[in-house]
C-alpha cells in the first residue's frame, strides 16, 4: 500500500517541463511518420507545401470548413506551432466572423483587479435593468485574445439571449503566468455580482462561458465561486475547453484538427504554466481532476466530435452528471477548433451561437429573478 502511495504521488509530481517534453516528442514521431502520406493531419511543413488541397478529415466533409481551411492557410495561420503563431492567428480569426449586429449599447471600462486594473466590455441588448448577466471569457491559448476577438459572437448572443454580456480581458501570459488568468476572470466574476445593480444586472441571474481556454477559465470560476463562497452561478458554457493540462488523452494525438496540434498546446501551456509548477492535477489548473463537483451550475459542453480536448469534456461532463449536475453536451461534426468564431464562414458557427443564445435564456428565465 505504502508503495502504491509513493508511486500516486510520483505520478502527480511530474512537471510540466517533462510532460511537454513527451508531447513535442510524440508530436514530433507523429511528423515523422507523416512521410507516408500528405494526407495525414500531422504532415510536415514540406508536405503540406506539395499537397494541392488543405489536408485533414474535415476537408472532405464540409465544404465551408475546406474553404476556411484554404482562408487560414493563404494567411499563414492554419497551423500553429509557438506563442506568435498562436497571436497572429487569433489576430487572423474575427476575420472570419462575418458583419457585427448591432446593439443597443456597449460600454468598455476598467474594473479594480488582482494584478491592476482589468479590461472589460458591457453589452447591452436593451434599456432597463435587472436584466440577466453572461460574463464571458476569450479565446487564445492563454496568450492571445483581447475584448474585439468574441466581438462579433457576443453581440449576437446578447440579442439572442437579452441578456447583458460581459466580456473579460483577463491577463495574458507569457508576462502573467498562472494564476494571473483565473485570478481575473474570478475577481471581474464578482465584480459582476457585487455591481450589477450599478449597470442594469441582476446578482441572482449570472452565468460564465467562453471558448477554448476562457472555456478552461469558465469552468475553473464555476469551481472558485462554489469553493470561496460565490457568487451563485446558474450555467457554465464551455465551448470546447481545455480540462487537463497533462495532454495525456487519446484524442490529444489522434484527432485530425488542422489548427491545433500537440505542438500547439505545448507552445501555450509552457507559457502559461510556471517552472514552480509541479501539480497539473490543481483543479483550477486542470478541472477534470477536482475530487468535488457537487453544487456545480448546469453545464452545456459545446464541441466538434474531432477536437483535440474531446476526451476531457466528455470525462467532465460524465463526472459532473455522476456528481448531480445538469449537462448538456453539443458535438458538432466536421468542424474544427476556433469555429465559434467563424461565424462569418460557417453555418455551424451561427447554430452554436444560437445554441448557447437559448441555453442561456432558458436557464435565466427559470432562474428567480432579483426583486
Amino acid at each position: 500500500m505504502f508503495q502504491l502511495q509513493q508511486k500516486r504521488e510520483l505520478q502527480r509530481s511530474r512537471s510540466w517541463k517533462t510532460m511537454l517534453a513527451m508531447a513535442l516528442c510524440f508530436s514530433g514521431l507523429l511528423a515523422a511518420l507523416s512521410a507516408y502520406g500528405t494526407n495525414n493531419p500531422h504532415a510536415t511543413a514540406a508536405h503540406q507545401a506539395q499537397a494541392s488541397t488543405p489536408t485533414g478529415a474535415a476537408q472532405a466533409a464540409d465544404p465551408e470548413v475546406n474553404k476556411v481551411i484554404e482562408k487560414l492557410t493563404a494567411a499563414g495561420v492554419l497551423r500553429m506551432a509557438s506563442v506568435e503563431d498562436v497571436r497572429k492567428a487569433y489576430a487572423f480569426y474575427p476575420s472570419l466572423a462575418g458583419k457585427p449586429e448591432k446593439v443597443f449599447r456597449v460600454e468598455d471600462k476598467l474594473i479594480p483587479g488582482p494584478g491592476g486594473q482589468i479590461p472589460i466590455r458591457l453589452y447591452f441588448p436593451q434599456a432597463g435593468r435587472g436584466l440577466p448577466i453572461f460574463v464571458f471569457f476569450h479565446v487564445g491559448g492563454f496568450v492571445a485574445g483581447d475584448l474585439d476577438t468574441d466581438d462579433v459572437p457576443l453581440r449576437s448572443i446578447a440579442n439572442r439571449c437579452g441578456c447583458i454580456v460581459l466580456s473579460v480581458a483577463y491577463r495574458l501570459a507569457p508576462a502573467n503566468h498562472y494564476p494571473a488568468a483565473p485570478d481575473d476572470c474570478y475577481a471581474a466574476t464578482k465584480w459582476a455580482a457585487e455591481h450589477a445593480a450599478e449597470f442594469g444586472g441582476d446578482a441572482r441571474r449570472i452565468a460564465v462561458g467562453g471558448e477554448g481556454a476562457g472555456g478552461t477559465l469558465a469552468a475553473v470560476v464555476a469551481l472558485m465561486s462554489r469553493d470561496r463562497g460565490g457568487p451563485p452561478l446558474i450555467l457554465q458554457v464551455l465551448i470546447y475547453p481545455s480540462l487537463d493540462a497533462d495532454m495525456m488523452r487519446t484524442s490529444r494525438y489522434l484527432s485530425h484538427d488542422p489548427t491545433i496540434t500537440p505542438d500547439t498546446v505545448a507552445a501555450m501551456l509552457g507559457a502559461y504554466l510556471p517552472t514552480i509548477t509541479k501539480n497539473l492535477e490543481d483543479p483550477y489548473i486542470s478541472p477534470v481532476y477536482a475530487t468535488n463537483l457537487k453544487s456545480l451550475p448546469s453545464a452545456l459542453f459545446v464541441t466538434d466530435e474531432d477536437d483535440p480536448g474531446r476526451d476531457e469534456s466528455d470525462d467532465y461532463a460524465r463526472r459532473l452528471t455522476g456528481a448531480g449536475v445538469k449537462v448538456q453536451v453539443s458535438r458538432y461534426p466536421n468542424m474544427i477548433h476556433g469555429f465559434f468564431l467563424m461565424t462569418g464562414e460557417l453555418s455551424a458557427a451561427r447554430k452554436a451561437v444560437d445554441e448557447v443564445s437559448l441555453a442561456l435564456k432558458a436557464s435565466f428565465e427559470t432562474a428567480q429573478p432579483a426583486k
